[in-house]
Protein backbone atom coordinates (compact mmCIF):
# COMPACT_ATOMS: atom_id res chain seq x y z
CA UNK A 1 0.00 0.00 0.00
CA UNK A 2 2.48 2.12 0.83
CA UNK A 3 4.66 1.76 -2.55
CA UNK A 4 1.12 2.31 -4.30
CA UNK A 5 0.71 5.86 -2.19
CA UNK A 6 4.84 7.20 -2.84
CA UNK A 7 3.98 5.87 -6.68
CA UNK A 8 0.92 8.05 -6.44
CA UNK A 9 2.67 10.91 -4.77
CA UNK A 10 5.10 11.00 -7.72
CA UNK A 11 2.19 10.96 -10.50
CA UNK A 12 1.19 13.93 -8.54
CA UNK A 13 4.40 15.50 -8.58
CA UNK A 14 5.39 14.43 -12.32
CA UNK A 15 1.89 15.71 -13.43
CA UNK A 16 2.35 19.05 -11.42
CA UNK A 17 5.75 19.97 -12.99
CA UNK A 18 3.90 19.17 -16.57
CA UNK A 19 1.12 21.49 -15.97
CA UNK A 20 3.06 24.03 -15.08
CA UNK A 21 5.36 23.80 -18.43
CA UNK A 22 2.58 23.71 -20.47
CA UNK A 23 0.73 26.67 -18.84
CA UNK A 24 3.98 28.81 -19.09
CA UNK A 25 4.12 27.57 -23.09
CA UNK A 26 0.84 28.44 -23.55
CA UNK A 27 1.24 31.80 -22.14
CA UNK A 28 4.65 32.25 -24.21
CA UNK A 29 3.68 31.33 -27.19
CA UNK A 30 0.11 31.75 -27.47
CA UNK A 31 -0.88 34.93 -25.20
CA UNK A 32 -3.42 32.36 -23.54
CA UNK A 33 -3.65 33.57 -19.59
CA UNK A 34 -2.51 31.76 -17.40
CA UNK A 35 -5.44 32.05 -14.97
CA UNK A 36 -8.00 31.08 -17.12
CA UNK A 37 -6.39 27.61 -18.66
CA UNK A 38 -5.70 26.93 -14.56
CA UNK A 39 -9.23 24.94 -13.90
CA UNK A 40 -8.84 22.99 -17.29
CA UNK A 41 -5.39 22.10 -16.91
CA UNK A 42 -6.11 20.88 -13.85
CA UNK A 43 -8.74 18.94 -15.00
CA UNK A 44 -6.63 17.08 -17.38
CA UNK A 45 -3.76 16.77 -15.08
CA UNK A 46 -6.29 15.16 -12.73
CA UNK A 47 -7.72 12.69 -15.79
CA UNK A 48 -4.68 11.77 -16.30
CA UNK A 49 -3.61 11.02 -12.96
CA UNK A 50 -6.82 8.37 -12.65
CA UNK A 51 -5.46 7.10 -15.90
CA UNK A 52 -2.18 6.26 -14.59
CA UNK A 53 -4.09 5.00 -10.87
CA UNK A 54 -6.11 2.78 -12.78
CA UNK A 55 -3.26 1.33 -15.06
CA UNK A 56 -1.39 0.17 -11.82
CA UNK A 57 -4.30 -0.88 -10.28
CA UNK A 58 -4.77 -3.21 -13.39
CA UNK A 59 -1.28 -4.24 -14.47
CA UNK A 60 -3.05 -7.62 -16.00
CA UNK A 61 -4.78 -5.30 -18.53
CA UNK A 62 -2.30 -4.32 -21.82
CA UNK A 63 -4.93 -1.12 -21.80
CA UNK A 64 -2.08 1.80 -21.79
CA UNK A 65 -2.70 4.99 -19.28
CA UNK A 66 -3.10 7.65 -22.60
CA UNK A 67 -5.99 5.17 -23.62
CA UNK A 68 -7.43 5.44 -19.94
CA UNK A 69 -6.81 9.02 -20.35
CA UNK A 70 -8.96 9.58 -23.59
CA UNK A 71 -12.04 7.01 -22.78
CA UNK A 72 -12.47 9.41 -19.74
CA UNK A 73 -12.06 12.54 -21.17
CA UNK A 74 -14.16 11.13 -24.24
CA UNK A 75 -16.93 10.09 -21.41
CA UNK A 76 -16.80 13.22 -19.69
CA UNK A 77 -17.50 15.28 -22.88
CA UNK A 78 -20.14 12.99 -24.55
CA UNK A 79 -23.32 15.86 -25.18
CA UNK A 80 -25.26 13.37 -23.11
CA UNK A 81 -23.31 13.62 -19.68
CA UNK A 82 -24.21 16.43 -16.95
CA UNK A 83 -20.11 17.03 -17.11
CA UNK A 84 -19.77 17.62 -20.67
CA UNK A 85 -20.59 21.43 -20.86
CA UNK A 86 -18.18 22.11 -17.87
CA UNK A 87 -15.88 20.25 -19.07
CA UNK A 88 -15.54 21.17 -22.50
CA UNK A 89 -16.10 25.07 -21.09
CA UNK A 90 -12.77 24.59 -19.27
CA UNK A 91 -10.70 21.91 -21.06
CA UNK A 92 -11.06 24.15 -24.00
CA UNK A 93 -9.19 27.30 -22.27
CA UNK A 94 -6.04 24.92 -22.58
CA UNK A 95 -4.34 24.86 -26.23
CA UNK A 96 -3.96 21.41 -27.61
CA UNK A 97 -0.19 22.59 -28.99
CA UNK A 98 1.14 23.95 -26.27
CA UNK A 99 0.60 20.55 -24.60
CA UNK A 100 2.94 18.84 -27.32
CA UNK A 101 6.43 20.81 -26.20
CA UNK A 102 6.58 18.79 -22.83
CA UNK A 103 5.39 15.74 -24.09
CA UNK A 104 7.55 15.65 -26.93
CA UNK A 105 10.50 16.68 -24.50
CA UNK A 106 9.63 13.45 -21.83
CA UNK A 107 9.42 11.58 -25.64
CA UNK A 108 13.03 12.22 -26.44
CA UNK A 109 14.33 11.48 -23.07
CA UNK A 110 13.09 8.62 -22.46
CA UNK A 111 14.24 7.58 -26.50
CA UNK A 112 17.67 8.69 -25.17
CA UNK A 113 18.10 6.96 -22.30
CA UNK A 114 17.66 3.46 -24.82
CA UNK A 115 20.24 4.78 -27.46
CA UNK A 116 22.00 0.95 -26.14
CA UNK A 117 18.89 -0.38 -27.55
CA UNK A 118 18.58 1.65 -30.59
CA UNK A 119 22.74 0.73 -31.49
CA UNK A 120 21.67 -3.06 -31.45
CA UNK A 121 18.67 -2.60 -33.73
CA UNK A 122 21.63 -1.25 -36.08
CA UNK A 123 21.23 -0.10 -39.52
CA UNK A 124 17.62 -1.50 -40.17
CA UNK A 125 15.43 1.15 -38.31
CA UNK A 126 16.91 3.80 -39.99
CA UNK A 127 15.90 2.33 -43.01
CA UNK A 128 12.15 1.90 -41.46
CA UNK A 129 12.17 5.27 -40.35
CA UNK A 130 13.09 6.76 -43.62
CA UNK A 131 10.03 4.66 -45.03
CA UNK A 132 7.37 5.71 -42.23
CA UNK A 133 8.45 9.20 -42.65
CA UNK A 134 8.16 8.84 -46.81
CA UNK A 135 4.84 7.54 -46.37
CA UNK A 136 3.71 9.89 -43.65
CA UNK A 137 4.82 13.06 -45.92
CA UNK A 138 2.99 11.37 -48.79
CA UNK A 139 -0.02 10.29 -47.23
CA UNK A 140 -0.51 13.66 -45.63
CA UNK A 141 0.61 15.46 -48.90
CA UNK A 142 -2.47 13.06 -50.65
CA UNK A 143 -4.79 13.80 -48.35
CA UNK A 144 -4.07 17.07 -48.02
CA UNK A 145 -4.87 17.58 -51.92
CA UNK A 146 -7.58 15.44 -51.74
CA UNK A 147 -9.40 17.99 -49.30
CA UNK A 148 -8.43 21.57 -50.75
CA UNK A 149 -9.29 19.75 -54.37
CA UNK A 150 -12.67 18.97 -52.83
CA UNK A 151 -12.84 22.76 -51.14
CA UNK A 152 -11.93 24.49 -54.70
CA UNK A 153 -8.92 26.02 -52.93
CA UNK A 154 -6.87 24.42 -55.50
Amino acid sequence: MSLKLDRGFEYLKMLAVISVMILIGQRIGYGMQIISSLPGMIIIALIAFIALVIKDSFPALKFPAFAWASLIALILSMPFMPTAELFLKYTNQVNFLGTTTPILAFAGISVGNKIEDLKRLSWKVFIVAIAVFIGTFFGSAIVAQIVLKIQGII
